[in-house]
């Protein structure tokens, strides 16, 4: 029987889905209605599958804890499925990520190890279907073949690229077509949607890239030698080494290896796929009202209709308007028309070009030891309220330009300032100056809870030496 691994590829930043997607909050982490995020989903799907007994994921660096918390949350449902990770420095395209899958999966299990690569930001809702669709492709990848899933189309779609065939086998991928050439692929009934969802044996995939783009399968080899290897049993996690892995050629695995292979198959489905690429194509996964409005949160309409809106902890008044999408957040509002939610990307380049904050967090960030909400902020002086799980602790560090008053909510908390060492309870505060080395950690059973006020010269989250840290992120 043939070990299947899937694998899970979790990055991009999911720009047409700003304000709520952000660099360090991309798509793959955005919540649905039913609490789940659609990396949640992505991980389940591989999960529940028969024989999966691990499931491999890559990823940044800087997701990494967080991609760990959204897995426990989850965990529960499929007790006997381990998590393995391969950790990139920073973002890369799907062909180096697809060589070290590969290279990885065939020094644990074997060249005759399965891996099913996922996107970690699709949508399936056939789960059944997705199941005997997977055991076709697993049974094709056994015979050296490495397999893609097409998406039967339900229309003309432009925003997708097509793959022609006769039955499993591929006659030419396609890049996304105009409207004209759209409509004449769905009449022809030859074409299929590219899920961009792969299936093929470790061994397989590496002599393709062997023949079809040898420099990226090499450069990938040097650099998971140079890696840090984490292995226990049942478990892996390598650190991409960030110099050897700037060296590996930029390129997708579509262009890289599947346009040229000659051994390439398809399975036809229906499984209930969808990208998520926009604000419409959330939306259109609410209910709509009998105006045809689609709301999430907390709204109040007035002759309004064929509107998308997604509320946060405000209100959101709306009159006389159509066919807009509004998306609220604590610090950034989206207005758009309908039939432009694919122009969001501009907002996104604009923001990230000018390095506004808010195309990399949010006002609630998360660490691995918990998370952070900015309260208020102004030029000299910046209010947080931060959460540190039981057991967290954050670095040993220490600040050039500010100084911090913490003052504890609920909880207990462990406080290292300068060479001293004190225990700060529920209603107690506690004072860092700057230039102190400091460190906070919640001795408790219960979550920690507390206001920082900063106040200095330079307020940004740079200012910030690590001198020890259990998570690995000292700069000393």
């Amino acid at each position: 029987m043939i070990k299947l691994i899937p694998t899970i590829l979790c990055g991009g930043a999911g720009s047409r889905l700003w304000p709520v997607s952000r660099a360090l909050h991309p798509k793959p982490f955005i919540r649905l209605a039913d609490g789940q995020s659609l990396l949640q989903k992505a991980w389940l799907r591989g999960a529940v599958l028969p024989g999966v007994s691990e499931i491999l994921t890559v990823t940044n660096r800087e997701l990494f804890f967080k991609t760990e918390d959204e897995y426990r949350e989850v965990a529960g449902i499929s007790r006997d499925c381990g998590n393995s990770f391969i950790l990139e420095p920073f973002g890369r395209n799907t062909a180096p990520a697809i060589a070290a899958a590969a290279l990885q999966v065939a020094a644990m299990h074997g060249e005759d190890a399965c891996l099913l690569v996922l996107a970690a930001d699709h949508l399936i809702s056939d789960q059944v279907a997705f199941s005997h669709a997977v055991a076709e492709a697993v049974a094709l990848a056994g015979q050296g073949l490495l397999v893609t899933f097409g998406i039967q189309p339900e229309g003309p779609e432009t925003g997708y690229g097509y793959i022609e065939a006769e039955g499993h086998k591929v006659l030419r991928f396609v890049e996304k077509p105009c409207l004209e050439k759209a409509e004449e692929y769905l009449e022809s009934g030859r074409y299929l949607w590219n899920s961009g969802m792969f299936c093929f044996c470790a061994g397989a995939m590496l002599r393709e890239m062997e023949q079809h783009c040898p420099e990226i399968l090499q450069a990938t080899r040097e650099c998971m030698a140079q890696s840090r290897v984490s292995e226990g049993r049942g478990f892996a996690q390598v650190e991409l080494a960030p110099t050897s892995f700037e060296l590996i050629p930029d390129d997708s695995i579509d262009y890289a290896v599947m346009e040229k292979s000659a051994n390439v198959a398809v399975v036809p489905c229906s499984i209930g796929w969808s990208d998520i690429g926009s604000w419409s194509a959330l939306g259109d996964l609410t209910a709509a009202d009998a105006m045809g409005n689609r709301i999430e949160g907390d709204a109040l309409l007035h002759d309004v209709s064929n509107c998308y809106i997604k509320g946060c902890d405000r209100m959101v008044g709306a009159v006389g308007v159509s066919n807009l999408i509004i998306i609220d957040t604590p610090d950034a509002i989206l207005v758009a028309d309908r039939n432009r939610a694919q122009d969001v990307k501009h907002l996104y380049a604009r923001l990230k070009a000018d390095d506004h904050e808010v195309h990399k967090l949010h006002r609630t960030v998360h660490r691995p030891w918990g998370a952070y909400t900015i309260l208020e902020e102004s030029a000299r002086f910046k209010i947080k309220r931060i959460e540190v799980r039981p057991g967290g602790k954050l670095s040993l560090q220490m600040h050039h330009h500010r100084s911090e008053h913490w003052i504890v909510v609920s909880g207990m908390a462990r406080v290292t300032n300068g060479d001293i060492e004190i225990l700060v309870g529920t209603n107690e505060s506690t004072f860092i100056p700057a230039g102190h080395r400091h460190r906070l950690e919640n001795v408790g059973v219960v979550d920690l809870v507390m206001i920082e006020v900063q106040s200095g010269e330079y307020l940004g989250e740079d200012d910030i030496v690590r001198f020890d840290d259990k998570y690995g992120r000292t700069t000393q």
